[in-house]
């Protein structure tokens, strides 16, 4: 992640210590338009946060987002009064990892009710390229790998691989239900229909992308490694996880080398960032460009009103660009 999209730690300290004194001098009429009558007060860091919440808290809770859609997650920065609010939820779920801004003022905040989604799930570690090698699927062997790593230093982007999104919504269900006993029955059975709906949707993936002329797509976001570990393919990175990095000539020369030797036909970008670099890059290379979604929030852009459907306009565009058969 580019250094210079984080946020110094201290300042987010400052903005703790403001967030807090705004909270305690909040009137009792803006505590209570905090609250939703009987609802548990959700916080979620960020969409693919917010959708299992929504999803599985359904009736029974009232979620607010840090991140406004069309912002770009990495890039956030909390004011005092979301930072105060953090002290204030009765349930908050983030993803360690994505935000330093959001990691640091719960850190900071002492907050109790936190859950880090990253540790419902097992996380790896990722560079620019990583895929099929590790995994039997039936694709071809390839020099390029990716290392496994604990959860402290593993890609956050689990969201982006069906199976593990289901592991972390059984885990999300399960929080919900210690944190809300009354309505237990209710989340397990929201956590049971959003499974088998992403159970689904693994299934749509696996069969589409079983049979394709190449195994290998290109992306300016470095955020489908476990994606394409699921699917036996290969994700070629442009500059690591930061969408917007300008690749090094020696990186634009080896990915005409890959794209040529692995038959790629496209270079992907997300629709939260500039498509410069994409364009540049298949200018420079004679390839496509399209949109790969990395579901960092919805916009009047996304292809699609949720997760699910967004991320089925991924799979059509996957399968576009590697000429599934």
């Amino acid at each position: 992640m580019n250094v210079s999209r984080l946020i110094p730690t201290a300042a987010v300290a400052g903005a703790v210590v403001l967030g807090l004194t705004a909270l305690t001098a909040c009137s009792s009429s803006d505590a209570a338009d905090h609250k939703n009558g009987d609802k548990l007060d959700v916080v979620a860091s960020f969409y693919p946060m917010q959708f299992l919440a929504e999803r599985i808290g359904g009736d029974h809770v009232s979620v607010t987002t840090l991140t406004k859609p069309g912002v770009e997650p990495h890039d956030l920065e909390l004011s005092p009064r979301q930072i105060g609010g953090l002290t204030d939820a009765d349930y908050i779920l983030y993803l360690k990892g994505i935000q330093p801004a959001v990691d640091d003022a719960i850190e900071q905040s002492g907050a109790k009710n936190a859950v880090d989604a990253a540790k419902l799930t097992t996380l790896e570690k990722h560079g620019t390229e990583a895929g099929a090698d590790d995994h039997d699927h039936g694709a071809e062997g390839d020099e390029h790998g990716h290392e496994h790593g604990d959860e402290s230093g593993g890609d956050p982007h689990v969201w982006l691989d069906p199976v593990k999104y289901a592991e972390v919504a059984e885990g999300v269900g399960k929080s919900l239900e210690k944190a809300d006993p009354d309505h237990a029955a209710d989340y397990r059975k929201n956590t049971r229909a959003l499974v088998t709906e992403l159970d689904g949707l693994d299934k749509a993936f696996e069969d589409g992308l079983r049979n394709t002329t190449t195994r290998t797509f290109i992306t300016t976001h470095s955020a489908f490694g476990y994606l394409a570990e699921r699917y036996g393919l290969l994700q070629e990175g442009i500059a690591g996880v930061d969408p917007e990095a300008e690749p090094s000539p020696a990186r634009i020369d080896e990915i005409h080398t890959i794209a040529k030797k692995d038959k790629a036909t496209t270079v992907f970008f997300e629709t939260l960032a500039s498509d410069r670099t994409a364009k540049t890059l298949a200018r420079d290379t004679g390839l496509r460009t399209d949109v790969l979604d990395p579901l960092e929030g919805i916009t009047d852009k996304s292809e699609g009103t949720d997760y699910t459907e967004v991320m089925r306009s991924n799979l059509a565009a996957l399968q576009k660009a590697l000429g599934a058969k």
